[in-house]
């Protein structure tokens, strides 16, 4: 087994080691690039994934490439060393963390931004019927089973009818719905003609009483109606009781044929072994203070999805850089032997994109847009966020290439199989 301490700084500072590569995590890691601390990065993947776009690589808008960054290239640039790895377990007292391939390695601050995996809520066969959405691999998993469905229908191998049904009425959720109903709508009729768009299904289920639940009711409506419009058949106040391979039951004892059934209805954290020492508070997540360290422990940070505070935050982006800015800040803090200072969110707004030339945006200085204007603010926002400049021009080259060439049969992107396991968190 061996030791690793981490790279070498000139200043040889105290070593802070990160466990995560998502927007937490590489926002950590830039704060702290201003000090004289030697930084450690470790991820289980060599890359760091833009999660908000991963719907379109699952409808085959966007290749996996497109949503990945080179996680070594962030770390050249921060001068910060990178392990690909995976966490296995913790010694808190030792200050150690040991990877699934038996290397520990040494840290004086420790930050924990490891993401979550989908919450299933206990509905009995979700986890084995349904197909996530969370990762890379997810994506990738989502959308050649997509292809395959549809291939399948063209050449007379399957019933022509096709349904498919997506879980949450989140973000994520809307977001996959809508696109489906238009890739049936737009791109099906010249990709693939021998497939009846009449027999081919979209639903969306939510236990809430209305979409997109963080926003104000005018926006809810008009995120409702234009999946309506679309021809999504959208369920409000509906709870799911199972999943089976063919079908979804609903706790009405009512239920629908669901040729495939994608989970975007929640989060919880890893169920791991290095967790099981740290205080956990709702969906199992890290339980933290004010200061974003995990209650009782002085040098250990739980940051992004990973961690729950009070208040809780929102599980996007935003909330997620900002936690990441703050943990990398009070860790400057205590090494200069100052005290730590409670995480404030500043919340600058939501957005969300339901297709096409639509989605809603909610500013927190009062502003609110729907429609076409509101789908380019989101574009341009997600293309400014989107890690790499060769990852924002080809990104906004297949979604202009997509959006003009549907009708045509143009804009699907097939391709760059990834074998082996799935997993779930951010960054993977």
């Amino acid at each position: 087994m061996a030791m690793l301490s981490g790279n070498r700084r000139p200043a040889d500072g105290p070593h802070v080691l990160i466990v995560g590569g998502g927007f937490a995590g590489l926002s950590a890691l830039h704060a702290l690039s201003r000090s004289n601390a030697r930084l450690t990065l470790v991820d289980r993947n060599m890359y760091s994934t833009f999660q908000p776009l991963l719907y379109q690589v699952a409808t085959a808008g966007l290749t996996a490439a497109d949503v990945a960054y080179p996680l070594w290239s962030v770390t050249r640039k921060t001068r910060a060393h990178f392990r690909k790895g995976e966490l296995a377990s913790l010694d808190l007292d030792r200050r150690t963390a040991t990877l699934a391939d038996g290397n520990q390695l040494e840290y004086d601050y420790l930050v924990l931004a490891t993401g979550v995996s989908a919450n299933f809520y206990g509905v009995k066969g979700a986890q084995e019927n349904s197909l996530s959405l969370y990762t890379r691999r997810d994506a990738i998993a989502l959308r050649n089973r997509l292809l395959e469905e549809f291939e399948r229908r063209a050449v007379g191998d399957a019933d022509p009818e096709l349904d498919i049904t997506v879980v949450g009425g989140g973000a994520t959720g809307v977001e996959m719905a809508g696109t489906l109903a238009e890739l049936r709508n737009i791109a099906l009729p010249a990709a693939f003609p021998e497939i009846d768009r009449g027999k081919f299904r979209v639903r969306l289920i939510e236990t809430a009483d209305a979409l997109l639940t963080p926003y104000r009711q005018r926006e809810r409506d008009y995120a409702r109606q234009q999946l309506q419009h679309r021809g999504v058949d959208v369920f409000l106040g509906t709870t799911i009781k199972e999943i089976a391979p063919d079908k979804v039951t609903l706790a009405d004892g009512s239920s629908h044929r669901s040729d495939m059934t994608v989970w975007a209805a929640g989060i919880q954290a890893p169920d791991a072994a290095w967790n099981a020492r740290l205080p956990r508070a709702r969906a199992g997540r890290i339980d933290i203070g004010q200061d974003l360290r995990v209650t009782g422990l002085a040098n250990v940070f739980a940051i992004g999805d990973v961690g729950a505070g009070d208040p809780p935050l929102p599980q996007l982006s935003a909330p997620a850089i900002q936690h990441g800015r703050h943990a990398g800040e009070q860790i400057m803090r205590l090494m200069a032997g100052e005290p730590t200072r409670p995480f404030r969110y500043r919340d600058k707004g939501i957005m969300a994109t339901i297709g096409r030339r639509s989605a809603v945006v909610e500013l927190s200085v009062g502003i609110r847009l729907r429609g076409t204007i509101a789908w380019l603010a989101w574009l341009a926002l997600h293309l400014f966020y989107l890690l790499g400049g060769r990852n924002r021009l080809v990104t906004l080259i297949n979604l202009s290439w997509r959006y003009l060439s549907w009708r045509r049969g143009g804009g699907l992107i097939v391709g760059d199989d990834m074998p082996g396991r799935t997993g779930n968190g951010p960054g993977r």
